[in-house]
């Protein structure tokens, strides 16, 4: 699947103060921590794989702006900067039974759920594979990998036929040169929410054992 988005010319970029360069941060960070660049799992690969089909873009950010505005942490966006968020996303739809992300794979993207539902699994140390969530439209999925460059932590499968909106490292890395107050802001959102998410799956990781198939208080 080719790039959705066509952006503005460069002249709108911001250049670092210091070096004068275009940030590449999310782009290189892999490379940075020094994992093999034929590991990394990119959209582009993954959306091949998968069969994604390219969605309409004013569909996608009109999808967007409904869900973000009912979400408590994304709503304090401005409808008009999600409008400007969105230029930097690209749009698929993906059929049932995919998987998006998959557990142990290194991959620079993130995904927002616009329709249909995504299971989150995660391969326990001892083989049993835990669900952790069903996942509902707006919500967020793989930007923990995208903003510390580090193994995805669980799969991403779709459980329906999904609309997906997808940021990737080289997106993110355009957002910092155009408008980095709006990067600022939604780097900001996003370890909000991850440290939200992670503090709830410790808890219920702490909660299982082996054998176990649904927390140990659970009916």
């Amino acid at each position: 699947m080719t790039n959705a988005t066509d952006h503005d010319g460069d002249d709108s970029r911001v250049m670092d103060s210091q070096s004068g360069a275009e940030s590449v941060l999310f782009a290189t960070a892999f490379a940075g921590l020094g994992v093999d660049h034929s590991l990394l799992i990119p959209w582009e690969a993954r959306a091949n794989e998968v069969g994604a089909r390219r969605l309409s873009g004013s569909r996608g950010v009109e999808m967007m702006k409904t869900l973000w505005a009912k979400d408590k942490s994304m709503n304090t966006l401005q409808q008009e900067s999600i409008g400007t968020l969105t230029r930097f996303f690209e749009f698929a739809a993906v059929a049932a039974d995919r998987d998006v992300i998959r557990q142990d794979e290194y991959g620079n993207f993130m995904v927002v759920l616009l329709s249909g539902a995504i299971a989150v699994d995660r391969v326990q140390p001892w083989g049993e594979r835990l669900r952790l969530a069903e996942t509902r439209p707006g919500e967020i999925l793989g930007e923990m990998s995208l903003l510390d460059s580090g193994i995805r932590f669980s799969s991403c499968t779709t459980i329906t036929p999904c609309e997906v909106a997808v940021l990737s490292a080289q997106g993110m890395d355009e957002m910092m040169n155009v408008d980095p107050k709006l990067a600022a802001s939604l780097i900001a959102l996003l370890a909000r929410k991850l440290s939200i998410r992670l503090r709830m799956v410790s808890a219920r990781l702490s909660d299982m054992k082996p054998g176990d198939a649904k927390p140990r208080d659970s009916k």
